[in-house]
């Protein structure tokens, strides 16, 4: 079932989250919130806030100086434990954390392609989880050929999916671990499931389950796929 509005989408996370971790407590994880007109910051602080109330000891990273020292002015309280990649690669660069990694549990906010190679040495050089929140390091970065091949092979192939929402025309996609991608269709009278897929599923697949069913007014679609980015807005 996809969440009713935001609040409930980040109830999701921090339970889906718990279940990946204790599944591989030194995972490599993402997590999704993929609808437009989202402020990213906020809900990311209230995950960590989430996380380290479950008992994790957390820290955000976020790409640069300037996103690191708004983060600690929105969140006054948790401003020891954000920092930037930057300071992370150096943090992890310390002798003594060289001889015993941190176990620590790092957020990473909307990692681009540009951060891709200080991504993977983050995650090379850290022994406690990740978890990747609406990383984009594939598009640009990888591209196509050898580079492309050798990276979806290693660190890429590495990262699990912890939980997704991604509203798309006509469908929207949901993951919540340890259960399975589902895909929900868009009706005249709203979403309804449409297929389960044990991988993510790619256009061709969508494409093939969404055929099964009637599909909405493109009006109608419109108008109900702006009522869930409402919702998970508000």
């Amino acid at each position: 079932m996809l969440p009713a509005d935001l609040a409930a989408a980040e109830a999701e996370t921090l339970i889906a989250l718990g279940s990946a971790l204790g599944s591989e407590a030194k995972g490599r994880w993402t997590v999704e919130w993929r609808f437009q007109g989202l402020r990213l910051l906020a809900p990311v602080l209230r995950l960590l806030e989430g996380l380290i109330a479950a008992g994790h000891d957390g820290r955000l990273l976020c790409a640069d100086m300037g996103a690191t020292a708004l983060a600690r002015r929105d969140a006054p309280a948790l401003a020891g434990r954000i920092a930037s990649f930057g300071d992370q690669l150096r943090r992890q660069q310390e002798p003594s954390k060289q001889e015993m990694p941190s176990q620590e549990l790092l957020l990473l906010l909307g990692a681009s392609q540009a951060e891709y190679g200080q991504v993977e040495q983050i995650c090379a050089g850290h022994g406690g989880p990740v978890v990747l929140v609406n990383a984009s390091l594939e598009d640009g970065a990888v591209g196509i050929g050898s580079v492309a091949r050798q990276r979806r092979r290693g660190f890429l192939a590495g990262l699990q999916g912890a939980y997704a929402l991604i509203p798309q025309a006509g469908s929207a996609l949901r993951l919540a671990h340890p259960g399975p991608w589902e895909l929900y269709r868009l009706d005249a009278d709203g979403y309804r499931l449409a297929a389960s897929f044990e991988q993510r599923p790619d256009a061709e697949q969508q494409a093939q389950a969404l055929s099964g069913g009637a599909a909405a007014g493109l009006g109608a679609g419109l108008r109900a796929l702006d009522q869930l980015i409402e919702g998970l807005q508000n």
